[in-house]
Formats: structure tokens, C-alpha cells, sequence
């Protein structure tokens, strides 16, 4: 069989910028040209970004869709011979939805291949099945010389158990018998799912003797990060190639008697199945989520609440990272029950980081607060009344330099709080991203460390990282007069809100962690008590700002419950 040069082009496109979106494919059709490849292959719903979402639904979008395949046609002409295989929202007629998720082969300004994705996922932070109709239950071959070449979208891959759909595309595929797959994806990220796709992917090959292209997107878009890591895989090697994560990437492979090559034809290098650590690749999501949110949302500055604490400790320190330390400021707003150590090491953070300090202290606002209330209603304000109070100060505050300045206010909340509702409406939940929503409190401290140990140094205070935690909104408060100890709490959380989407690696240590502190009455009553804090506490995440998206299930599109309901 001669050699095929195939193009994989992981790209960082954003939603709804089509001619943006175009250009970006051009530049990597011409790369792959260069490079003698015969095809070029974008990931799913490449010409609008994924997911698109209700823009589907906006007046005169869809004529913008139709006006850049136009576009894109015209594109395909200057790199002659060459194959484009782009994914695009396909219009259709008859009932049902109006649009199919589909993806078109395009060379020389004409379409040789048409085909729509079969399976459309509506669970976790997916919801295809809003804005498409399934496509007709086919196998799409296209022949390039001597080689026969299938196409999948994603979901239509994800099957092959046969668990989710009555419908497995592969069977059809198989039957079809081409040479090797490719699939566009639209794969959003979280700590498990690398060994996920690599496990599932290789399995699929081996079973129906199927070499296999996954060819994924990159980029932060809301609450979701997708890594990129397109691999190829072979029934006999496993996987064989993979792209680099959360980093935009050319690559073009060669393929030639049922085996991938690099671009020269010679054999590809093992891929290490161990991939990031967990620590490295919280690090590495974050810092793109929060670029290309900041960057798509037009936000050159970001601002943080820095209470001397480890929550925002952190978030200053992965801001820094993202977007400069001289595009990001802190504040500090002291009350009376601010300890002088918290503003020190904001201090000593800051001069860490190379950001801005400044000091914004909230004594006198709460006195009049205070005052006014005692005017009011005949009463003096305190308790937990009083504590909320200086929390939502501090947000005033921080969202008038907002407003004033035009920094995005980064959200400090971590996920142990965010669950159990340990934070304050309209205090320290005012922002417009929260970077460490979906890390668990036991994980903030690890990332902590984690940040020093690869800069070789304190970037995080180990005054901050070594002190109890506390609000500091009452006299010696600590987080542990109202809540477990957090590894006591993460443990149970992990169970109560993820359960069995755990990753491999953290379920059953976790499962058996969580047997041993739930046994016996007071075990049971602890795990009562805490679903009965996650439950009242929906308001408050219905409420909050978007958070990056770390793990399996996190609040936000991945976790939608009900308010208003009796629970048990």
C-alpha cells in the first residue's frame, strides 16, 4: 500500500468567531500542504466553535453558518489536492430538528463527502440532542488512492459497549472495512479522562481491527477546557501518537500498511500511560481556562479578594501565571476580626508574585451598617448576620473597583465550600470566573505546594499554607467549628456529589475511605448532616459564577438539581 500523509490540526477555536475560525483552518491547511498531506482533518463543530449552544437558536446565525461554508469553500482552492475534513452544523429538512452535527469533506471548492453524527450525548455537560437530529445510521467511506478511509463525531465512538445507545457505529463501520477511522472530537477534559479515551479507543481498535485518528479541539470556552492530546491508535501498538496537551498543534503522520508513522515514515516514539500528574494538570487546565476566558471576554486585568488565606493565596498565584503578574491586582479589606498575620501575608504573597497590593479596610462601612440596621428594626446586628455582612463589604468593594477599572473579579471559592454552602451570597461569591470552584479543599493546599515545588521557591507563604483555615468574620474563628476536618469532608463529598464518575484512580480508595468514617451511628448521622448541607445550599450555586471545570462532575452544566424539593 503506498504512503498516505494525513494532517491532524488541533486548534483553539472559538465560538461564533466563523471568520476567525476559517483563518485558523487555513493556516493549518497550508501547513499540511507543505508537508505533502493529503488530507487535513479539524475537530467536531471546528467552523463554530463547541458547543455553540443556543447560538443555534440566535436570529441570523444560521444564515452566518451558511454564508461561511461559502467562505470556506473558496478557502479549500488554495491549497489544491488537499483534503478538508471540517466539522459544521449541517441544515435538514423534514420533522424533527432542523440541524444535524455533521461534518463535510471538502477539496478544491467542491463537497465529496457529507456525512452527520448518530449519537448525540445529553448527559453530564452535554446537550446535543436541544439543537440536532441524529444522522442516518450509515458507514462513510471515502477513498484516497488505494486507501479507504471511515469517519466517526465523537459520541459516535463512544459506544462500542454498546451500554449507552441501541445504536454502535462501529459495528457498521467494521463491516465497511476501511483501512483506518478518523473521529472529530469535542472532548472536554477533567483528570480522568485521558486514560478514559486511551482505554476506550484502543479497546475499539483492537475489537474490530480498526486503525484510529481522534482528532480533539483546545481551549478554554466557559466553563469547559479541552486539552487537545489528538492521539492515533492501532490494534496492534495501543496508542502510538499523541499531540501535546492544552497547546495548539499541526502534526502530520503518515500512514502506510495499517500502521501510523511520523511525517518521514518512520516508526513513532512509545507514549508514556502515564501522562500529567493530577497536581500538573489541575496547573495547566486552570491557566488556560482562565486565559482564554479573560482573552474571549475582552478582559485584560483581573482583580482578587486576598484575605491572607490559602483560596486566594492560590487563585493570585494561577492568575499571575495566566496573564501576568503586572495585569493583576489584589486587595486586602481588613475588618476588626482581621488578624495582623492575614494582612502580612498578603503582603509577603504579593512581593512573591510581583502583584499589586492594595488596602481597602471595611471597619468603619460595617459600623455604619451596623448602626443602621440597630436605627432600623430596634435591634443590634450580630451572629451570623454580622459575619455575612463583612463578606458582602468585601464584595461591594471589590466589585466597585470592578465597575471603575474594568478588571474581571476572580472568585475564590473552593469546591469543599461551595458544597456545603460555607460562603456568602453576594459576598465572597461576587465574580465573574471561580478558577478553584472544582478542586476540593484538601486539593487547594496540594496545588499549593505543588506551585512552589516547580517554581523552586515560596511563591505561596508557608505562613498561609501551614494556618488553620478561617473566615476570620468572628473572634479565633475557625472553618472547623462548623464543618469536619476537610479530608473527613472531601472524602464524603467525593462520594455524595461525584459517586461512581469518580476517576479510576480515586474511586475506590476514596469508596474505602468513605466505609471506614461512615460506619456506626455517628458516621451515619455526619454523612445525614452533610447531604443535608449540599441540598439547601443549591441556591447559592445557582447563583454563583461560572467555575473552571477540574473533575468528572462539577457544579454548574454537570451537576443541574432541583432547588425547590424535598430531597428525603
Amino acid at each position: 500500500m503506498p504512503l498516505l500523509k494525513i494532517s491532524l490540526a488541533q486548534q483553539n477555536f472559538t465560538i461564533g468567531d466563523l471568520s476567525g475560525n476559517i483563518a485558523l483552518m487555513t493556516a493549518a491547511a497550508q501547513k499540511a500542504a507543505a508537508e505533502g498531506a493529503a488530507m487535513v482533518v479539524f475537530s467536531e463543530l471546528s467552523l463554530t466553535g463547541y458547543p455553540p449552544g443556543d447560538l443555534l437558536y440566535e436570529a441570523g446565525f444560521l444564515a452566518r453558518i451558511e454564508s461561511a461554508l461559502a467562505d470556506l469553500l473558496a478557502a479549500t482552492l488554495a491549497t489544491p489536492g488537499l483534503h478538508w475534513v471540517v466539522g459544521v452544523p449541517l441544515g435538514r429538512t423534514g420533522a424533527g430538528k432542523a440541524l444535524e452535527n455533521g461534518l463535510l469533506v471538502i477539496k478544491d471548492g467542491q463537497v465529496v463527502l457529507r456525512y452527520a453524527k448518530q449519537l448525540l450525548p445529553t448527559y453530564n455537560v452535554f446537550d446535543e440532542r436541544r439543537y440536532f437530529e441524529p444522522g442516518a445510521e450509515l458507514a462513510p467511506i471515502l477513498t484516497l488512492g488505494d486507501t479507504r478511509i471511515g469517519f466517526m463525531i465523537c459520541e459516535d465512538a463512544w459506544n462500542d459497549a454498546g451500554r449507552d445507545y441501541p445504536v454502535n457505529p462501529f459495528t457498521q463501520m467494521a463491516a465497511a472495512a476501511p483501512d483506518f477511522v478518523v473521529t472529530l472530537n469535542a472532548s472536554p477534559s477533567d483528570i480522568g479522562k485521558r486514560g478514559q479515551r486511551h482505554a476506550l479507543f484502543a479497546a475499539a481498535s483492537r475489537r474490530h481491527n480498526l486503525p484510529l485518528l481522534y482528532v480533539n479541539q483546545v481551549g478554554g470556552h466557559d466553563q469547559l477546557v479541552f486539552d487537545g492530546a489528538s492521539f492515533a491508535v492501532t490494534p496492534q501498538r495501543g496508542v502510538v501518537f499523541e499531540a501535546p496537551r492544552f497547546a495548539e498543534a499541526v502534526v502530520t503522520l503518515t500512514f502506510a500498511d495499517g500502521a501510523f508513522l511520523d511525517a518521514a515514515g518512520q516508526e513513532l516514539a512509545r507514549v508514556p500511560a502515564e501522562g500529567l500528574s493530577v497536581m500538573a494538570f489541575y496547573h495547566r487546565q486552570i491557566v488556560l481556562g482562565l486565559t482564554d476566558y479573560a482573552r474571549r471576554c475582552g478582559f485584560q486585568r483581573v482583580l482578587v479578594g486576598s484575605s491572607g488565606g490559602i483560596d486566594s493565596a492560590l487563585t493570585l498565584a494561577l492568575a499571575a501565571e495566566a496573564l501576568g503578574a503586572e495585569n493583576v491586582t489584589a486587595v486586602t479589606l481588613p475588618s476588626r476580626f482581621s488578624s495582623a498575620g492575614s494582612v502580612e501575608d498578603s503582603v509577603t504573597l504579593c512581593a512573591n508574585l510581583g502583584v499589586r497590593l492594595l488596602t481597602h479596610p471595611i471597619r468603619d462601612l460595617v459600623t455604619t451598617y451596623e448602626q443602621g440596621f440597630a436605627d432600623a428594626f430596634g435591634l443590634p446586628l450580630q451572629g451570623l448576620a454580622l459575619e455575612n455582612l463583612q463578606a458582602r463589604a468585601r464584595g461591594t468593594v471589590l466589585m466597585e473597583y470592578s465597575n471603575h477599572f474594568g478588571d474581571l473579579l476572580l472568585t475564590t471559592g473552593n469546591k469543599s465550600e461551595i458544597s456545603v454552602g460555607y460562603c456568602t451570597l453576594y459576598g465572597d461569591t461576587n465574580g465573574g470566573l471561580g478558577l478553584i470552584g472544582d478542586l476540593y479543599k484538601t486539593e487547594v493546599f496540594a496545588l499549593s505546594r505543588y506551585l512552589n515545588e516547580v517554581a523552586g521557591r515560596e511563591l505561596i507563604p508557608a505562613a498561609i499554607i501551614d494556618k488553620p483555615p478561617s473566615a476570620e468574620l468572628a473572634p479565633n474563628q475557625k472553618d472547623t467549628d462548623s464543618l469536619p476536618p476537610y479530608p473527613v469532608l472531601d472524602t464524603l463529598l467525593k462520594v455524595l456529589i461525584e459517586g461512581e464518575r469518580l476517576s479510576a484512580e480515586e474511586h475506590d480508595p476514596v469508596f474505602a475511605e468513605y466505609q471506614r468514617l461512615t460506619a456506626g451511628a455517628e458516621g451515619a448521622a455526619l454523612v445525614a448532616r452533610i447531604r443535608r448541607m449540599i441540598y439547601k445550599n443549591e441556591y447559592k450555586r445557582r447563583q454563583a459564577p461560572p467555575i473552571l471545570r477540574l473533575r468528572p462532575r462539577a457544579f454548574g452544566s454537570g451537576r443541574q438539581m432541583p432547588i425547590a424539593a424535598k430531597y428525603a
